[in-house]
């Protein structure tokens, strides 16, 4: 099997720890132990209560009762425990989600440009892949007359990012009824990643699981819950696709592991606590981005709503991989090239990291952008 390069993690891998002002990532400011100790109020007495009993052995092998209770609080629907299972992150959710669904022949359609897996690893297992594409000149948003189109009486799984990487476009409770609707008419699945839960209106956000029977939907504790350490996700789909992929783990991973089950339960029990302080960071930086955006002429931001990635189009006489590796080498600064998810000439920015950091990779980029009018 010819597995292509995703082409942001290949980036990341390579020049990640090179960086002093990491202005790429796609999460809320991490959180150090210390920090996430601080949540329970008892400089983390709960969370240890909770780890010293524990065996350090496998542990519960599809995540713990207590983790799935957290989890199914998240949706408006009764969730059954036997419908959500604990895998690597939430690229390990998609992961199992695909292999368990698609077989050579299938006909998928996959929103692009976005997570490169979601359209990347259907191709890879045999299926026949048509984009449904952001469009630029619609603020980055889909068409949903095209998706009509698009979608045949076989297709098998129609794949969405909801909020997408890196454009930040959410597709709202309307969209996503309409979505459903033209899944239901052929029987398709859809797979929805809602990874980056959107900081503005987040009352207002709906899980295609509240939406669609044959919804599976994929998450983690690593962007929204700012815990990428942790390494956590899930998948919640219904019983006989939940079952496919319970046996499917079981070459794929085992278990997640004792000690990062509990970290990720006390995390999601502490998730209002967790979304107010990245709602605060979210509008504070997002301003600041704004601001700095204002003063840019070579800068085109697409001003997210409330969700942690946001994609900046620069004006510059040379390729965004190029200027990218050259203001890391020069400056410091760590963007994603836009060309390493499949856009025009610009990069990731990952404004709601830390303050500081964001206020000086700015600067920095500012000055690099600078020289191109000297």
């Amino acid at each position: 099997m010819k597995v292509p390069v995703i082409g942001c993690e290949d980036w990341l891998n390579v020049w990640e720890k090179s960086a002093t002002w990491d202005i790429a990532q796609s999460t809320f400011a991490s959180f150090t132990m210390d920090e996430l100790m601080q949540l329970d109020g008892e400089g983390g007495a709960s969370f240890y209560e909770s780890l010293n009993r524990e065996v350090m052995n496998y542990g519960w092998i599809e995540g713990s009762p207590e983790f799935k209770e957290e989890v199914a609080k998240l949706y408006r629907q009764d969730v059954a425990p036997t419908r959500i299972l604990q895998t690597n992150g939430c690229t390990g959710a998609n992961l199992n989600a695909l292999h368990v669904l698609i077989e050579p022949g299938d006909h998928v359609v996959a929103e692009w440009p976005t997570y490169t897996p979601l359209y990347e690893v259907p191709r890879m297992l045999g299926a026949t892949v048509d984009y449904w594409e952001l469009e630029e000149e619609r603020g980055w948003k889909p068409d949903i007359e095209k998706l009509k189109k698009l979608v045949r009486p076989d297709t098998k799984l129609i794949c969405l990012n909801n909020a997408s990487n890196p454009v930040g476009c959410i597709l709202d409770r309307e969209m996503l009824g309409q979505v459903a609707e033209i899944a239901e008419s052929v029987g398709a699945y859809v797979l929805c990643d809602e990874v980056y839960l959107p900081m503005e209106g987040t009352e207002d956000f709906y899980s295609m699981l509240d939406v669609y029977d044959k919804a599976i939907v994929t998450n983690s504790i690593s962007k929204t819950y700012s815990t990428p350490g942790a390494r956590i996700g899930w998948v919640v789909a219904d019983e006989e696709v939940a079952q496919k992929v319970r046996v499917y783990r079981d070459y794929s991973m085992i278990c997640a592991g004792v000690f990062n089950d509990v970290l990720a339960t006390y995390v999601l029990r502490h998730h209002a606590q967790i979304l107010e302080r990245n709602r605060r960071i979210c509008r504070a930086n997002h301003d600041i981005v704004a601001d700095w955006a204002k003063s840019q002429h070579r800068v085109k931001w697409n001003d997210p709503k409330g969700v942690s990635v946001s994609y900046a189009q620069f004006d510059i006489p040379e390729s965004d991989e190029e200027f990218c590796k050259r203001i890391l080498k020069e400056r410091g600064v760590l963007l994603v090239p836009g060309t390493r998810f499949e856009l025009p000439n610009g990069a990731r920015l990952g404004y709601c990291c830390h303050e500081d950091v964001l206020r000086e990779g700015l600067r920095r980029l500012g000055e690099a952008l600078a020289e191109y009018d000297r």
